[in-house]
This record gives C-alpha cells, sequence and structure tokens, in this order.
C-alpha cells in the first residue's frame, strides 16, 4: 500500500506548449507498471484552455468546479459544470478549459498506453475558442 499525502506532490503549470493561458496541475496518481492508470486535478483560469489532443486508451473528466467548455473535432462547443463527467472516446481529437469568465477545475483520468496516455497537437485558436 503507498499513501501520497495532501500536499506532498508539488503543482506545476501547465507548459504553454500544450496550454493556452493559466493552467496548474496537480498530480494525484500514477503508480507504477503495470498500472496504466494517470490522473490530475488541473485548473484552468478564465480562458485558460487545453491545445487540441487525443489519448490512445480515452480520457475521462471529472469537473468539480467553475465552468468550462470542451469539444471533440467536428461537434459543438459543449459546456460542462461541476458534476458533469465528460468521456472522450480512445484517438478521439478534442480540447477543454474554462469558459472566457470563470475558472474551471477538473479531474482527468486517462490511461498509457505504451508510456504514453496523450499525444499534443495544435493549440486552439481563439476562433475556434469563441465558438
Amino acid at each position: 500500500m503507498q499513501i501520497k499525502r495532501s500536499g506532498s506532490q508539488p503543482s506545476g503549470k501547465g507548459p504553454a506548449e500544450y496550454f493556452t493561458g493559466t493552467v496548474r496541475i496537480d498530480p494525484l496518481m500514477s503508480p507504477p507498471e503495470p498500472a496504466r492508470v494517470a490522473g490530475a486535478l488541473v485548473t484552468f483560469e478564465p480562458g485558460a484552455r487545453t491545445a487540441w489532443h487525443t489519448h490512445p486508451l480515452g480520457q475521462t473528466l471529472i469537473v468539480t468546479s467553475g465552468l468550462g467548455r470542451a469539444q471533440r473535432e467536428g461537434g459543438p462547443i459543449e459546456d460542462i459544470r461541476p458534476g458533469d463527467v465528460v468521456w472522450f472516446e480512445p484517438g478521439e481529437k478534442h480540447w477543454h478549459g474554462a469558459s472566457p469568465t470563470v475558472a474551471m477545475s477538473h479531474i482527468a483520468i486517462q490511461e498509457k498506453l505504451d508510456g504514453s496516455a496523450v499525444e499534443w497537437l495544435e493549440h486552439v485558436t481563439d476562433e475556434e475558442y469563441g465558438g
């Protein structure tokens, strides 16, 4: 058994290579192999968002606070709120982040395939984000 005590893992800044705006990432879980699951609490300031990306085995988001947005390629921008659970299919190109005026936090859970949990793509433009 392993217990990761609250506050024992430092917060990190979402790198500009993969995020637009101010994003904080608080790691929650990343157990050693053969486990494949990884998870983090991600907080987006208003207007902040991920770049387009995919996950080889899909991704689950559990919205914990605020008001966010999520979109899969070719689909409408959807508002996401606390208590909402969002599932992105394996390989589904998508992005997610805060609304323009309200911050949003979610728990992101994904599995690694051959050591990788995500493939990062191009940034979401302001036009795409604005809908």
